[in-house]
């Protein structure tokens, strides 16, 4: 349960709020210095909704807690007014909470609003207090579902998928809570906010992708890392470990797993120019884990030997799912992730209850023992009954572009949780979509981070609002985002992570833990 938390918390963006440019700390346009007092203001209800409720609470700041599963702790955070509004859909019964944060001092003129985690669609407090502890009105909404591994809103009482919540969690309160949210802020201060970002991860990521598709107005800044896209595919595709460990009656021990992985970083570690502990364009690692058969592993003072079967599930599990006849479904865990979390003895609980409660509409379904042909039929089930809902792979960025608007991504290559490759498949759509890298590089860029797990880049492990920032108000495009990295053996590093097609390559001299010791290269260069 603890690991289970860890994974879940990295999506929280706690301290992305810290890191603003030199000189960016007053927008544009700022409100007088006068504070202004906690009341209630008037909120006109988005198309489609009705207000059922507006409360306004003064609070004192000081140390806050995140609610439920995740917590987080921000301290020194000064005095804000809280604005609750619940909205409703007439019809659906649901009741969905905007929450908006508004210090009462040193507002920076920027609205920051959060995206959520796994089945939480916005932020539990502590993204909203480092916000506000860095002079933005910070904004998110609940959706009306529940915390990270609530599923049980998934289906009505009449056994069916509660398709107004599942609307919700897709798409429309994102785009809800902008609207309310700028209207709070304009009816607090007096005036709107200068510039509106979007901050997040994981969940997250993928709302601030669906906003950049379907609400290209809502936000001048996207920050969207490690993003769940293509939702309906990487769900159902990411119990594929699972599905193979049982068809093939054969789980490896966590120590043969790490063995592979060790052997892979081995032969792939120098693509870069450089032995440094990590991989830097993993997606060219082709390393061959049959290499590995005979191999001995001590695990807890016992040897055991890799076998054929072994390498066996680890090939399978690297490729990707796959039909009986040999057709790719998706993408593989990425080589060098960590198996645990996916191939551990039980299912992760997010791919397990989309799978179980949203597409086959059986809450109690024990998804490790699907078979290949019932996988498949669940993954093509998934496509075809939600990507249009919940999908969030709609190349067509063109609205966004002409909006002016900015999207910011990184992914770790090492993410267990959310398969790289399907956020550079996403980004190669948008290039074929509009018109190469360059033309897309003039709004959207994508940085992928070496041996980085899911949403690893977090508290202020990398500079990626600042970059934003200076982009969007000061049209200075980030080229590589500056990133503390470790490596396999546990050494900090830093790096400048290069924009997506371009890949980290060792100078030939200087302390390769060094950033400035690298440069951005096209892939296969050396």
């Amino acid at each position: 349960m603890r690991r289970l938390l860890t994974v879940l918390a990295a999506g929280v963006p706690l301290a992305a709020a810290v890191y603003l440019p030199a000189g960016a700390s007053a927008a544009t346009g700022s409100p007088a210095s006068t504070s202004p007092t906690c009341s209630t203001v008037s909120v006109k209800a988005p198309s489609g909704t009705e207000v059922e409720s507006a409360t306004a609470v003064s609070r004192p700041g000081g140390t806050i807690t995140g609610t439920g599963i995740l917590q987080g702790t921000v301290t020194d955070v000064p005095a804000f007014c809280e604005v609750t509004v619940t909205l409703t859909h007439p019809g659906d019964d649901d009741h969905a909470k905007v929450q908006t944060w508004l210090p009462l001092k040193g507002w920076n003129g920027r609205l920051q609003s959060f995206g959520g985690s796994a089945y939480a669609a916005g932020d539990n407090g502590a993204g909203l207090a480092a916000a506000v502890k860095n002079g933005y009105a910070a904004a998110t909404t609940d959706a009306g579902v529940g915390d990270v591994l609530d599923f049980g809103w998934a289906l009505n009482s009449k056994g069916q998928v509660d398709t107004g919540l599942l609307k919700n969690f897709a798409d429309r309160s994102q785009h809800e809570a902008a609207l309310v949210a700028k209207q709070v802020i304009d009816g607090f201060y007096g005036a709107a906010p200068a510039y509106s970002y979007f901050n997040g991860c994981s969940t997250g990521g993928r709302q601030g992708y669906m906003e950049a598709q379907r609400h290209p107005g809502d936000f001048d800044g996207i920050l969207a890392n490690a993003p769940a896209v293509n939702w309906d595919e990487f769900e159902v595709a990411t119990l594929w470990p699972q599905i193979v460990i049982n068809q093939e009656k054969n789980r490896p021990s966590d120590c043969e797993f790490n063995a592979f992985n060790q052997a892979a970083l081995k032969a792939c570690d120098k693509l870069d120019g450089v032995k440094d502990g990590l991989i830097s364009d993993a997606a060219h690692c082709n390393f061959d884990p049959r290499r590995l058969i005979g191999t001995k592993v001590v695990c807890k003072g016992e040897e055991e030997t890799i076998t054929a079967a072994d390498a066996a599930v680890v090939r399978k599990i690297w490729d990707g799912p796959r039909t009986a006849s040999g057709k790719k479904l998706w993408y593989g865990l990425p080589v060098g992730a960590d198996f645990s979390g996916l191939a551990g003895p039980g299912p992760f609980p997010v791919p397990a209850a989309w799978t179980a409660s949203w597409v086959a509409k059986q809450p109690g379904l024990d998804v490790t023992k699907l078979t290949y042909s019932q996988f498949t039929q669940l993954f093509k089930q998934s496509q075809a009954e939600y990507d249009k809902i919940i999908g969030t792979d709609d190349p067509d960025l063109s609205a966004f572009r002409k909006s002016g608007g900015k999207l910011l991504t990184y992914h770790g290559q090492a993410d267990p949780f959310i398969p790289t490759q399907g956020t550079v498949d996403y980004r190669e759509r948008v290039e074929r979509k509009l018109g190469g890298t360059h033309r897309v590089d003039d709004f959207y860029r994508l940085f992928l981070a070496p041996g980085t797990a899911h949403c690893g880049l977090k508290d202020g492990k990398v500079d990626d609002l600042a970059a934003l920032t200076k982009w969007v108000e000061h049209g200075k495009a980030p080229k590589t985002l500056t990133a503390t990295l470790t490596n396999a053996d546990g050494v900090t590093l830093t790096r400048d992570l290069c924009r997506y097609p371009l890949v980290s390559h060792y100078k030939g001299h200087g302390d390769p833990a060094d950033a400035r010791n690298f440069r951005c290269v096209p892939a296969g260069r050396r």
